[in-house]
């Protein structure tokens, strides 16, 4: 499984707005492009579903900027990443639900399902219907979002001295 750049940059956001040495300062989106070498202009859309979604407060006015809307410790990384990733399609018997009613965790966890190919699409792959690999990549990314479900971004943010140094120089 390979996370999209969206993902990684939005991660990135949070952990340096977790780290920030002086929290009742604000940020904005070019300390952070910055400080990671990366595009403003991409990082702006990230930063805006970030608020959309709650963990990024931002404030309006002169003196405004960017701040983490909760507490590392109440940033679940496999949450976030569910919210965010645009889709978990491993293999093209994957599929991704069109409703963002569907981004909220079902049963399994995972906002995919296995498509059913012989319903209004012809078949990508002439062994889908009897395929068990289809299967086996679902336990292992099920797995994977488990493993990260785990974890907080306190949890990554543990040698908060070591990244301030290397993002705020």
């Amino acid at each position: 499984m390979r996370l999209t750049n969206y993902s990684d940059y939005a991660l990135r956001s949070l952990i340096y707005l977790a780290v920030r040495p002086e929290p009742p300062l604000l940020a904005n989106i070019s300390d952070i492009a910055n400080s990671y070498g990366i595009s403003k202009s991409h990082l702006t859309k990230i930063i805006h579903q970030l608020g959309q979604l709650g963990y990024i407060e931002s404030v309006r006015g002169k003196n405004g900027g960017i701040r983490l809307a909760r507490a590392p410790k109440d940033i679940n990384l496999g949450v976030l990443i569910k919210q965010i990733e645009p889709d978990f399609d491993l293999v093209e018997c994957f599929a991704t639900p069109i409703s963002s009613d569907d981004r909220h965790p079902r049963s399994t966890g995972l906002p995919i399902t296995l498509i059913d190919e012989t319903v209004g699409r012809s078949p990508g792959c002439v062994i889908s219907p009897v395929c068990q690999l289809k299967s086996v990549f679902f336990e292992a990314l099920t797995a994977f979002i488990n493993v990260l479900e785990r974890y907080t971004l306190a949890d990554v943010i543990n040698n908060e001295e070591e990244l301030a140094m290397l993002l705020f120089r």
